[in-house]
């Protein structure tokens, strides 16, 4: 999991950094049902943080249905390949994996229109505070 980072200086959480990027990835299919988290020594230990940190996000995961933790096997991504769900392990939604088709396809419409990351996270982030002003609901800021 090379592809995560934290910013020791963001005002989010590192908890929540590890958090939502470890859920992302499972999202974009870039961590599949089954594949194994690092240990969170190992990653407290990579990324230069605590390994309370490490497991709190583990532990958030895991109450959330990303991942399922045991004692032998370690963290992994929730729903071994071919698993039906189960309460406690749901099925991706069909409507989650949409939305991802849908921002892959803004990435790419970005891209081609000459727009810098920092931009498009911005056109991004205004338009959750937009979405959330309208409903009353406090999203990221």
């Amino acid at each position: 999991m090379s592809d995560i980072t934290v910013d020791l200086t963001s005002a989010t959480p590192v908890y929540e950094q590890l958090r939502s990027q470890v859920a992302g990835l499972v999202a974009l299919g870039d961590l599949a049902p089954g594949d194994r988290l690092p240990a969170s020594r190992a990653l407290a230990r990579d990324l230069g943080i605590a390994v309370g940190t490490v497991q709190r996000a583990y532990r958030e995961l895991e109450a959330a249905g990303v991942v399922v933790s045991r004692r032998r096997s370690g963290t992994v991504v929730a729903g071994a390949p071919g698993a039906p769900a189960t309460p406690d392990r749901p099925a991706p939604h069909a409507a989650q994996a949409r939305v991802v088709d849908d921002v892959r396809a803004l990435v790419a419409r970005a891209r081609e229109a000459g727009m810098s990351d920092d931009l498009l996270l911005d056109v991004v982030r205004r338009a959750l505070r937009e979405r959330s002003d309208e409903f009353g609901v406090g999203g990221p800021s």
